[in-house]
């Protein structure tokens, strides 16, 4: 679950970042690696850029964030870390989620920094620093929900005050918005588990848990997730259509996708 919120999260950030990927164009290449060489190729890239690093393990401290921000994309650069968290050093003491904040207006004004990447590296960094801490990520999520619901907390301007009076509340409607659809996944889990029951085979169960960890999930990732044959993986994902499980998003023959009928 954690896996498929870093997932649409990324997607939403990219329509505040204007690359504007939908869920089934960043399935398409994370499942076939196709849509790169499209107009827009590079925006899908770094969504999925994006996608990885806020599933990746939380960070202890700013200058390790940005580290691993910055080393994750070939640009490990250890001084400039450190200057972020100098700079930063007046809110150490404040909460995660102030901090956080913070590291997200900084990033987004450094010359420093590609202008196309300032925005989706500032939301990324935010979202993982919102969650740094003793016990960060351990059986939860490595990152805050900041964009699920929109861009008020991203793009509020104005004095510090005013900045942290829309970031709060946008990232607890984005917290809310998540927990809404986690409940409708489970509960998609349980009526999906039920109505397989009677079939054979480790394959259904696995398709079930592969599809609730992706908003989108292609045929080729379905078949290394699950560790079953594509025969076997378009053969059970006919049936749990069939069931009225799940949906086949594209409306293609080819390179087809599906998502959980939530």
């Amino acid at each position: 679950m954690a896996q498929r919120l870093a997932l649409e999260e990324a997607a939403a950030v990219s329509w505040w970042t204007g690359d504007r990927i939908g869920a089934d164009r960043l399935a398409l290449w994370l499942s076939y690696r196709i849509g790169a060489a499209a107009e827009g190729g590079e925006g899908l890239i770094r969504t999925a850029w994006a996608a990885r690093r806020l599933m990746a393990g939380a960070s202890a401290g700013i200058a390790a964030a940005v580290a691993d921000l910055l080393g994750a994309d070939g640009r490990e650069d250890p001084a400039f870390a450190r200057d972020v968290a100098e700079a930063l050093a007046g809110v150490a003491g404040l909460s995660p989620v102030v901090r956080a904040c913070a590291a997200f207006h900084l990033w987004r004004s450094l010359d420093e920094r590609p202008e196309h990447l300032r925005g989706l590296e500032a939301a990324v960094l935010g979202a993982r620093l919102a969650m740094a801490g003793p016990g960060a990520g351990q059986g939860g999520l490595t990152f805050l929900p900041l964009a699920l619901t929109g861009f008020g907390g991203l793009t509020a301007a104005g004095a510090p005050d005013r900045r942290l009076a829309a970031w709060i509340p946008g990232a607890h409607r984005a917290v809310l918005a998540a927990l809404m659809a986690l409940d409708r996944l489970a509960a998609w889990r349980l009526r999906a588990e039920a109505a397989t029951a009677d079939l054979s085979g480790r394959t259904p169960a696995r398709l079930i848990a592969a599809l609730a960890a992706h908003p989108m999930l292609g045929a080729a990732q379905a078949e290394t997730e699950t560790g079953a044959s594509r025969a076997a993986v378009l053969r059970n994902l006919d049936l749990l259509e069939a069931r009225g499980l799940v949906r086949e998003a594209t409306g293609q023959n080819r390179f087809r996708v599906w998502k959980a009928k939530l």
